[in-house]
């Protein structure tokens, strides 16, 4: 028996292979097939079941393009509709795979058709539990993303309290938990750092899983809760009615264009995706583009802020740009009509105006603030509770787009996150849509506490 994670940081997502004389099964895959096509050909095995712990709402899953290239049988939970070929597995019932089976345990709550999968040994005990959205690293899933249903989120965390009492916290104390995403996951409230478990740790730090009411459980749960990344929905409605192949959205996408034809695009509407990191993109950009770098949560950003029927042509380092492509097809936006040739440096060898986002050190903003200046904190709320700037205006990222309107443009703003990824994003936004006077913070609040920075203060209101 072999089990092996395949862990994305940037959606904090985990995949797993599971495999077992010469059959394997994968967990969750994302878009891309290659990292699980070769894995098993590596091990010499055959792919048998692609297992879908429910209908994923935050990134496109690889099932169907997995399924269709190997003959692999897509499996899901009890209560699944699709429309594609899929298995439907009843509640406890077991799968072979090799020497070991796998347990299909129907455990509703984060979604109605929520499974998870127990490995069980080549002596029929239990091993290890592959959780989804169920139970995570000191937290449980969020009750709200339930595809199309009548139900509430109370209803739902109700449901999810008797399938962690009922399904899971009997089993052993240890075996071993991986669930479906890791810290950064908005899946979750506060999803803990390790990616790999046991039940037994669990049953002592994950607050979710200590002994309390069903009425308990459900108001724990359901307290916090943020709203959702806006691709969820759309992403959860793909994932059960199907897409276009990958091979085909990469071949459509990840197209290099001249600049006449990059002005072709930006002239019809299309909407300038920058994926350089910060620190390059503030340098130059093209006037009007959107700054959300590679080398952070680019996906879900874009998933966040952008809307995916938006067309949208990117700048991106030479080498990276069907990275770029392909990071933004796994979270269902394909609207891409391709990337500049030669990136950024074609358009200044062009002789085509950038534009710039300045940036201050924290203890060069403490000495050129003044009152007709103000801070902008994008962190989520969460973060604010830690400490923030006096004075600053609280605007997490994501509610950013929708707050502008509410901004004055005469004024200067400094604009901070935790570590400078955020605000970056927030400036070219602002930059976007008229604001001139911007300027990033570099480092953010953890630059700005290391600094000793006298403005800390904890917040007494939320602006």
């Amino acid at each position: 028996m072999y089990i092996q994670q395949l862990y994305t940081s940037c959606l904090a997502e985990a995949a797993y292979y599971i495999e077992s004389n010469g059959e394997a099964a994968i967990i969750d895959p994302l878009r891309e097939t290659e990292p699980y096509l070769q894995l098993a050909k590596e091990r010499g095995a055959k792919i048998k079941y692609v297992l879908e712990t429910h209908f994923h709402a935050d990134f496109v899953s690889g099932h169907i393009d997995l399924a269709r290239l190997t003959g692999a049988k897509i499996v899901y939970g009890p209560t699944a509709k699709a429309e594609y070929d899929i298995y439907v597995a009843q509640d406890g019932e077991d799968l072979p795979l090799g020497n070991v089976k796998i347990r299909v345990l129907h455990t509703p709550g984060h979604t109605l058709e929520s499974s998870s999968f127990l490995l069980l040994d080549e002596h029929g005990l239990p091993n290890s539990i592959f959780t989804g959205d169920t139970v995570f690293v000191n937290d449980v899933g969020r009750p709200d993303l339930a595809v199309k249903s009548d139900l509430s989120r109370e209803d739902l965390a109700g449901l999810l309290y008797e399938s962690i009492k009922n399904k899971i916290l009997p089993l052993p104390d240890d075996v071993i938990l991986y669930p479906g995403h890791g810290a950064g996951s908005a899946c979750g409230k506060n999803l803990g750092e390790e990616t790999i478990t046991t039940l037994g740790h669990q049953k002592k730090v994950n607050y979710a899983l200590q002994p309390m009411s069903k009425e308990a459980f459900v108001q724990a749960v359901t307290d916090g809760l943020t709203a959702p990344p806006k691709y969820f929905f759309m992403d959860a409605g793909i994932n059960k009615k199907g897409y276009t192949p990958i091979d085909e959205v990469m071949s459509h996408n990840a197209k290099a264009l001249s600049l006449e034809a990059f002005d072709l695009e930006t002239s019809n509407g299309a909407i300038v995706l920058d994926a350089r990191d910060a620190a390059e993109f503030e340098k130059g950009f093209v006037p009007g583009a959107i700054n959300i770098g590679l080398n952070g949560q680019y996906a879900v950003w874009v998933g966040s802020l952008l809307d995916a029927k938006h067309p949208m042509v990117l700048v991106a380092d030479e080498g990276k740009e069907a990275e770029a492509v392909l990071r933004l097809a796994r979270v269902g936006y394909e609207n891409v009509k391709g990337y500049l040739k030669g990136g950024i440096n074609a358009w200044k060898s062009a002789g085509r105006s950038v534009d710039t986002v300045r940036s201050l050190a924290p203890e060069e903003f403490d000495r050129l603030y003044t009152e007709d200046k103000r801070i902008l904190d994008v962190r989520n709320e969460p973060e604010w509770a830690a400490g923030v700037i006096e004075g600053a205006h609280l605007v997490p990222l994501m509610e950013l787009p929708d707050a502008l309107p509410d901004l004055r443009k005469d004024l200067t703003y400094y604009v901070h996150c935790a570590g400078g990824y955020r605000s970056m994003i927030a400036c070219s936004l602002m930059k976007r849509n008229g604001f001139t006077n911007v300027i990033n913070i570099t480092g953010g609040m953890n630059q700005v506490k290391q600094s000793h920075f006298h403005l800390v203060v904890p917040p007494t209101v939320n602006a």
